[in-house]
């Protein structure tokens, strides 16, 4: 999942990028209000976490904007500042959950995976996909009780596709959602990712779908997809 962290502290920024890339997540960073409400105005993110102490335009006024254009991005505030004032104005104007400074990266790492399950509309920790299960929490995907060697790109290419089960996701729109700014990733490089994380998954009725020009699709499992695939290996080994 993609997130942008807005940020001036340059120490506490980079601990968290590394922190959090270290998860899986994609993290763009920026130091001032006014960037964060340009990113946030002409890209696409699954995540804000926001410093209310920005220069050039403040946390509060960031959030403000966001929420006016109809945004419905989860937000977690971090700030310095622990009055019950600026929690509640915090919330007041939109944001999901609220942090002071100093804190735990542990605990931010669990609320960063709560928001993201929020904002996908699910309360639950894992996705059932047939016999795949895959563990927000862990980050790690299994079929049939067996542990997937994923690697992190392709379990956030699985995450995507998962929460889109049954629509067109574009090659652009992974690029979006995997990559950071500054990133060269081609689409060749996603056709790659694709192609294997089909050759760990795709089994027992599990099918990654290619819509030519435009993108991917991974499709909704059914007991009629499992059959076939089952009769489609019985027949290939020769049993009647």
């Amino acid at each position: 999942m993609r997130i942008l962290l807005a940020e001036d502290d340059s120490v506490l920024a980079d601990g968290l990028t590394r922190s959090l890339r270290q998860s899986g997540y994609a993290i763009d960073c920026v130091k001032n209000g006014q960037d964060a409400d340009t990113a946030l105005s002409t890209q696409e993110f699954d995540l804000l976490i926001l410093d209310l102490g920005l220069p050039r335009l403040s946390g509060l006024d960031v959030l403000r904007r966001l929420r006016a254009r109809g945004s419905l991005l989860p937000v977690l505030i971090l700030t310095a500042a622990d009055s019950i004032e600026q929690r509640v104005g915090g919330l007041d104007a939109g944001a999901d959950d609220y942090m002071p400074k100093p804190f735990a990266l542990s605990e931010l790492e669990a609320r960063v995976r709560a928001l993201t399950r929020r904002g996908q509309g699910g309360g639950s920790t894992v996705i059932r996909h047939g016999p795949l299960v895959y563990d927000q929490v862990g980050r790690s995907a299994y079929i049939n009780d067996q542990m997937l060697d994923l690697s992190a790109r392709e379990l956030g290419l699985l995450e995507i596709l998962l929460a889109r089960t049954g629509r067109l996701v574009s090659k652009e729109q992974l690029v979006d959602h995997l990559c950071e700014w500054g990133e060269e990733v081609s689409n060749n490089a996603i056709e790659v990712y694709v192609h294997r994380l089909r050759k760990k998954i795709e089994t027992d009725g599990i099918r990654i779908a290619t819509v030519r020009g435009l993108g991917y699709c991974l499709e909704r499992y059914s007991d009629n997809a499992r059959d076939g695939a089952r009769k489609s290996a019985d027949a290939a080994s020769g049993h009647k």
